[in-house]
Parts: structure tokens; sequence; C-alpha cells
């Protein structure tokens, strides 16, 4: 049996279940969903946007795993600006813009039965920040299927953080889809931080549609982690919109972390900014590809894209594919990409005052990630990345004192 066709049985096996327990928004949208991943099955390295990571294999026998259903009908229930399982917003907006063309999504919309709605009216400004955490406690293999819609009506401005914690040893499989409205004149800033373990295997796809002079900061962290796939994807449909993603990986071990964006200039006069850094060690695998597409009629477009590596062994892996996509010829865009190492100079610098070879190496890496955090407003959440980058890097000096790459 395929692999395919092992999460079709699961979803047959499961369909009554999950149309028992969702809304009916939901549920119409499912099977139509399942043909879809039927038809189109998990992607192939041939796939350009799946180019860097085995789909196939990262799901394959994980169709056993504990899928944690429902027994009883979800009813919405609120908690401010929170709902789950809205039923106005999701007839408005569920599925609206998430692809289900692609097997992730369309594999997500099948087997979700519940949707987490973040609303902020017109002209409502948030004085403090949502932030939600996913934490994986389980003792048992585990598979989920997340989904998020992020409403901004117009006017309105949000800061909102989706949290990934894993601290256990068993083997996760998620997927999500996130999918974001913001209306003309709304802020929106969202992070994503991700603090999981190597057992860990997420998809995750973001969908953004961006209206009349709103504004969008998007941040992604990667800090620990198994295999990690975010897809982003944002549509800038009004006039003077400007979005911003940046990023930030460390990995090491044999972690993968594959970052894909899209974002699309439909209109005039709009402005997009992307920074990701990586930093990949030992026989870590880090991936980027960001495509800019300038539409026809998009004039007076602004774009900056870039992305800056850093391997910090031989054994490391990064692949980088900046993309510019233009049919408009007014415009102003630029995108760039680098890959290296460590400053040799630097280093021997740092060692001619004292500073040992292990503590040099930590202090590069995060003065080289460092511009990705200090871009974030947030004073507090800022200061905690900080102090989070310095540990995690801290934890894999303790384990590298003594070896003999840095003796």
């Amino acid at each position: 049996m395929s692999a395919e066709q092992s999460y079709i049985s699961l979803y047959q096996a499961n369909r009554e279940c999950l149309m028992a327990a969702s809304p009916e928004v939901m549920n119409t949208l499912r099977d139509e969903a399942i043909a879809m991943f039927a038809q189109r099955g998990f992607p192939s390295r041939k796939v350009e946007d799946y180019r860097y990571i085995d789909v196939q294999q990262a799901f394959e026998g994980k169709e056993q795993y504990s899928m944690p259903l429902p027994t009883l009908p979800l009813n919405s229930s609120k908690q401010g600006v929170i709902t789950l399982n809205d039923a106005s917003l999701l007839n408005r907006y569920y599925s609206k813009i998430a692809d289900n063309e692609d097997a992730i999504t369309a594999l997500n919309t099948a087997f979700t039965h519940e949707c987490i709605c973040i609303h902020v009216g017109k002209n409502q400004i948030l004085d403090h920040p949502i932030e939600l955490t996913d934490t994986f406690t389980s003792d048992e293999d585990q598979m989920e299927h997340k989904r998020i819609m992020i409403v901004l009506d117009e006017g309105a401005s949000a800061k909102i953080m989706l949290r990934y914690v894993a601290n256990n040893k068993t083997h996760i499989l998620t997927t999500q889809v996130v999918e974001v409205y913001v209306g003309d004149n709304a802020r929106l800033e969202l992070y994503e931080l991700e603090e999981t373990h190597t057992s860990c295997t997420r998809f995750n796809n973001v969908y953004m549609k961006v209206g009349r002079y709103a504004n969008v900061k998007h941040n992604n962290i990667t800090l620990f982690n198994g295999l990690t796939r975010n897809t982003i994807k944002a549509t800038l449909v009004g006039e003077f919109s400007e979005i911003t993603l940046n990023g930030c990986v460390m990995a090491d071990k044999s972690q993968v972390v594959d970052n894909n964006t899209l974002i699309r200039h439909e209109v005039p006069n709009c402005t997009s900014r992307e920074l990701y850094k990586y930093v990949v060690d030992e026989q870590a695998v880090g991936a980027f590809a960001g495509r800019v597409y300038v539409a026809e009629g998009a004039q007076k477009t602004v774009s900056e894209e870039v992305n800056q590596n850093i391997c910090a062994s031989s054994d490391a892996r990064m692949y980088t594919q900046p993309m510019l996509e233009i049919y408009a010829d007014d415009v102003k865009c630029s995108h760039g990409s680098t890959v290296g190492k460590l400053d040799e100079m630097a280093l021997f610098y740092m060692r001619q005052r004292g500073i040992p070879l292990a503590e040099a190496r930590m202090l590069l890496m995060q003065a080289f990630v460092g511009q990705v955090i200090d871009e974030i407003p947030i004073v507090p959440l800022r200061d905690r990345l900080h102090i989070m980058i310095e540990q995690r890097l801290k934890g894999e000096l303790d384990k590298c004192v003594g070896c003999a790459r840095c003796k």
C-alpha cells in the first residue's frame, strides 16, 4: 500500500467521527480535499516547491500514529477575540485562500476538525499580544492536524505569537494551515516560534491576504526541531500595503529546516521586505526558496529579498534560491543570497584576546542572527529571544567542549 493510500484509508475509517464533530462548512470540503490529495499525491523532489525535502518519506509509516479525535460536537467557546469553530467567521473565510491543490493543505483540510479563530473587529486595537502555545505532551507517537484563522477588520491592530513546544521524545507529525486576512488600514505582527525536538515532523502552511494601506510583519524563528517545512504565501491585494517576512534558523545534528515563501504583488504601490538568516551546524540541512511575483500593472512596486547563511561545519548543507518574477516595468526590486562559514579572522582576533574557540564561535553565531531578532519591535519579546538564542548556543557549547574542532 502506498503512503497516499494509507492516509486515504485512515480518512475513510475516521470520516464519520470527523463529520459528527465538526462545523458544516468544514465538512463540505473534506471529500473534495481528500479527492484532490488522492489525485496529486505527496509531492516528489521533482516538484519545484518541494525539491529540498522528501515529503513522502516524512509521512511514510506515520499513519499508524495516534490521532486524537473528538467524541462530541465542538461548540464555539469565546475568550475575548479568540473563538473555536466560530460559525460566522468560518462561513465567511474558511479555506478561501488556502490552496487545496497543495497536498499538505488538502490533507489538513480533510482531517482537521476544529479551527481556532482570532478576530479583531473594525478599528479595534489590542494593547497586549496574544500568545497561543501548542504543547505536545503525549506519551505515545501522535499525529495532529491544526487549523488557525486570523481576521483583522478595517483599521484593526494586533500582535500574535504562535508557539510550538515539545519536551518529550515521542514521535510527532503535525500539519498546520494558518489563514490570515488583513483588512484595509490594519496592522498585524505575527510571530511563529518553534521549540520542538528531533523526533518532530512539522508542516506549516501560512496564507495571507493583505488589504489597502495595511501593514504586516511576520517573524518565523526555528530554534529546536526535527524536520520542519514552513510555506508562506502572501498576496497584496490593496494599494500602498506593506509586508515584511523575517526568519531565523538555528539547526544542528541532523535537523532539517525548509522555508519556502511567495509574495505576490497584485496591485501598484506596494512594498515587501524579506530577510532570512540560517546557522546550520554538524549534519543539519537548511533550505530557503523565496519568490517575489510582480503582476502586470503592479507599477511602483518596491521589493527587497535577502537570505544570508552560515555553514558552521563542513558536513552542514544549505540550499538557497531567491527569485524574482516581474511583469511590470516601473519597479525597484532586488534579491541576494550568501552562504559562507564563520569569519576566520574574527575567530583569530577573539582567540588572541583569550576567548576560547567554542565561545568565540558562539558569539559570532549569536551576532549573525541577532539582526533578525533586533527588528522585532516588541521589546520584551526581543529580549526574551536574545536570551533563548544564547541559551540554545550555550547548550550546544557545553556539549562540544573538548571536541577536536573547538580545541
